[in-house]
């Protein structure tokens, strides 16, 4: 009875576990807030317009011009990046196509969706969908994976016909997340997120004290602004760490159950003397 109780009350505590490792595997979702939400893009990665993960960013533009937007990913989130554009009543076939660099401005494979596609002769939009990989607290320097910091999105046509140049075109893209939680957890952690200007401020903040200790201003910003909600995690914890500590528990009570069947119940009480 003992055994069955102890392992009953760990089957209740595994349950109770996976409880929120599995509310962390779910999108995330947050509301799109209208007032926060670009009707601009950028044309270059230095002028890249920001957006929020769950904000719908629009804009005016000409076929033929190279749209950029910039966006902030956090560790073992799975990032997910829809465009659609909206096309003339009249135009020729165009191909549009969207990709995705890291914060070191490396170019990131998508994992699936449709990256580039071609919209027919005088179709009304075309929708374009790219979704990467996990994003990882810490990789190796020769690895080209996922890293936190801010991403960039930039939406052109490629191949455009000349008869359609300069064609009044309108776009929006939109940004969500899927939370991968500790299945996605490494041993390590970035220093500092990738963020424009990131290294510049950090060496500025190191140096911020004369000799006399008065404090300097620092002489660059960060150049990006928007960040993850609740800040870049970067830090030691996951939800991992809570399934290993439920596996030690049920091996414990496992090495406790063997032992208890396996023990006997001592010397017989009926054996002569002297045996």
């Amino acid at each position: 009875m003992r055994i069955t109780r102890a392992l009953s009350l760990a089957l209740l505590t595994l349950g109770l576990a996976a409880g929120p490792a599995a509310a962390d595997s779910s999108p995330s979702a947050s509301p799109t807030d209208d007032a926060k939400a670009p009707t601009t893009a950028g044309t270059s990665f230095r002028t890249a317009t920001e957006v929020e993960q769950g904000v719908t960013a629009t804009a005016n533009a000409s076929a033929g011009d190279y749209l950029y937007w910039s966006f902030p990913a956090d560790a073992e989130q799975r990032p997910t990046v829809k465009a659609t554009v909206k096309l003339p009543d009249t135009h020729a076939s165009q191909s549009w196509q969207i990709d995705v660099y890291d914060g070191l401005r490396r170019r990131q494979a998508c994992q699936y969706g449709a990256q580039t596609r071609t919209a027919a002769q005088g179709s009304p939009s075309v929708e374009l969908a790219c979704t990467l990989r996990t994003v990882r607290a810490w990789t190796e320097p020769w690895d080209d994976a996922p890293l936190p910091g801010t991403y960039y999105v930039r939406l052109t046509a490629v191949g455009l016909k000349t008869a359609d140049l300069g064609l009044p075109v309108s776009a929006e893209i939109r940004v969500e997340s899927k939370d991968i939680g500790g299945a996605a957890a490494v041993d390590g952690s970035l220093s500092e997120a990738l963020v424009p200007g990131i290294g510049i401020t950090a060496k500025d903040e190191a140096d911020a004290s004369d000799s006399d200790g008065s404090a300097k201003s620092p002489k660059s910003a960060v150049l990006s602004s928007i960040e993850p909600d609740g800040g870049w995690s970067s830090n030691w914890w996951s939800d991992r760490w809570v399934w290993t500590a439920v596996g030690g528990m049920l091996a414990a009570l496992a090495g406790i159950g063997g032992y208890a069947l396996t023990r006997g119940h001592g010397r017989p009480r009926n054996l002569p003397p002297g045996a």
